[in-house]
């Protein structure tokens, strides 16, 4: 058995304002955080006997999953095209739209088209790179749709399609 795995297929490079924002961010704030955790590397390898020393081999780990953040902020951020305008026509799905669909049961759900570096489920916000995004894209209210996924196939209708406005999405937290 190896441990060798395909590479992942590589995500859109679509972000809003908002989302870049949040990125730049965490790249500041984790390098803030690097320099902390350096600190007490320094403090608990200068306690002695490194194999035994629990704190320094913590710090070990914590420092190593902090620079493969950063090297991954580092090469995806340059790469992203940030979306700032609102769509021409408010009455299709593009990136960025709110959607409001209604499934055969008559549950409704909201989804926010979003880049895939600032998905977030318990939001509603999807990547342009989902099933349901893919599916949704170009359609109107009243469009029915069906996404097929692992779990088979879900018909939904477009109830509402809202855009923010860009100003609006800058402030958003």
């Amino acid at each position: 058995m190896t441990r060798w795995r395909a590479p992942a297929k590589r995500s859109s490079p679509y972000i809003t304002a908002a989302g870049y924002r949040r990125l730049e961010e965490e790249l500041d704030a984790i390098w803030k955080r690097r320099r902390e955790v350096v600190k007490h590397l320094a403090a608990a390898a200068a306690e002695g006997d490194r194999s035994e020393n629990a704190e320094y081999i913590y710090r070990k780990k914590e420092l190593a999953e902090i620079d493969r953040r950063i090297r991954y902020l580092q090469r995806r951020m340059p790469e992203l095209n940030v979306i700032c305008e609102v769509a021409d026509g408010h009455d299709r799905v593009f990136f960025g739209a709110s959607v409001e669909v209604e499934d055969g049961d008559g549950d409704r759900s909201t989804y926010r088209i979003v880049g895939s570096d600032e998905t977030d489920g318990a939001r509603g916000w999807i990547s342009v790179d989902s099933p349901v995004a893919k599916a949704l894209l170009k359609r109107s209210v009243d469009d029915e749709v069906t996404v097929t996924t692992k779990t088979g196939a879900h018909t939904y209708v477009i109830i509402g399609i809202h855009y923010l406005d860009p100003t609006a999405d800058l402030l958003e937290p």
